[in-house]
């Protein structure tokens, strides 16, 4: 595991280009305030993902095959990940931020199944603890008893999350919950 910097923006950038942008060319700018849509291109959201990780406002926890990058969990303080789906529900319920959001994880084609995201909110759960920790949030999904593709979590599953700790707090989809956790720094 490595975090996502200016040394590692190769290594992050080469999996995004193996997997056309990742989900169409998002480059996982989704969750940035800046977002994604019709109006931004594939190489907009790339310019701004690079820029992000340049100035140090874009976070995530790599995970490598030997020297190739095959995945990663993006993170960050709530003010770096603002956008989040299922915003009015959230909102209804909310009591108070967290410190720290995890929004998106992907896993390259030829590595799923194989525990590769896991090792990413790993790192990312280390990271969190090494830049202060504090209250951690996410928004995954609910898939027991279904047979989900694992290309559709973009947010992994509810079970990932309790495995290491993580809470429901609350449920704002039809099978999507808030859990939270912890982190000591």
């Amino acid at each position: 595991m490595r975090p996502l910097d200016e040394t590692s923006w190769p290594d992050f950038a080469s999996l995004v280009e193996r997997n056309n942008g990742v989900w169409g060319g998002c480059w996982c700018m989704g969750f940035h305030s800046e977002g994604v849509g019709r109006h931004k291109t594939p190489e907009q959201n790339r310019a701004e993902k690079e820029q992000r990780v340049r100035e140090g406002r874009a976070h995530a926890s790599l995970v490598y095959d030997g020297t190739v990058c095959v995945g990663w969990c993006q993170f960050g303080p709530t003010g770096e990940l603002p956008r989040i789906k299922h915003r009015r529900v959230y909102e209804q319920g909310l009591q108070a931020l967290p410190d720290w959001r995890i929004t998106c994880f992907y896993v390259d084609k030829g590595h799923r199944h194989r525990g590769v995201a896991a090792a990413a909110l790993d790192g990312a759960l280390r990271e969190i603890a090494r830049l202060g920790g504090g209250t951690v949030e996410s928004y995954p999904e609910d898939a027991e008893d279904r047979s989900v593709s694992s290309s559709f979590l973009h947010n992994a599953t509810v079970a990932m999350f309790e495995q290491r700790g993580f809470a429901r707090a609350r449920q704002i989809g039809k099978r999507h919950w808030v859990v939270t956790r912890t982190v000591e720094g």
